[in-house]
């Protein structure tokens, strides 16, 4: 009798504690997401040139002198870059480069260019009025500091662009954070200058 209760309860105990292990494994790859760091997603959204191309043949042309109205209504010459800067590693390992584009008509957009990064659960694409800081203590940086949330990175490679609200002042978000919501870590940063 007595070993048949001890048999019970080790039968029990196993079921108890393989319930409990399959529920941590579950909520862990919920959680966690690790299926993630073996997928890459590539964006190849176009990026604007902030560089304009000279004629190949200029003919000098007798110009009149322009006028008030002549320079108020030309047209805008087209993108131009305001800020730029280089992706640093925060928590996992990041490269590639930012540029703040302003287009013809006055919006604004972040560029991601050549981004490489991990896939990850619930990144996001933030402006931030942090600094960058290097090493581990710039993964916690960003989140004691104001920042915009342009949206989920929408790919771990590749060129994107994320357009910027038209109230955002960038004389104080100064810095992009690509930015885990899920665990409160930054992938990687760029000071913009």
């Amino acid at each position: 009798m007595a070993r048949r209760r001890t048999t019970r309860r080790r039968t029990v105990a196993w079921v108890v504690g393989g319930a409990g292990a399959a529920i941590v494994l579950v909520v862990g790859a919920v959680l966690f997401q690790p299926w993630l760091l073996f997928v890459d997603v590539r964006v190849a959204d176009r990026i604007p040139s902030s560089q304009t191309t000279a004629p190949d043949v200029v003919e000098p042309v007798e110009m009149a002198a322009p006028t008030v109205e002549d320079a108020t209504s030309a047209a805008p010459a087209g993108p131009r870059d305001l800020l730029a800067g280089s992706l640093i590693s925060h928590e996992h390992e990041t490269s590639g480069s930012v540029r703040i584009i302003e287009n013809p008509d006055g919006t604004r957009q972040v560029a991601l260019v050549g981004l490489e990064t991990s896939n990850g659960p619930d990144v996001h694409v933030w402006l931030s009025a942090g600094p960058v800081v290097e090493g581990r203590d710039g993964w916690y940086t960003a989140a004691s500091y104001d920042h915009v949330d342009l949206g989920p990175l929408r790919g771990n490679l590749g060129d994107q662009l994320y357009d910027i609200p038209a109230e955002v002042d960038l004389s104080t978000f100064r810095t992009v954070d690509l930015w885990c919501e899920r665990f409160g870590v930054s992938f990687g940063a760029a000071a913009l200058s």
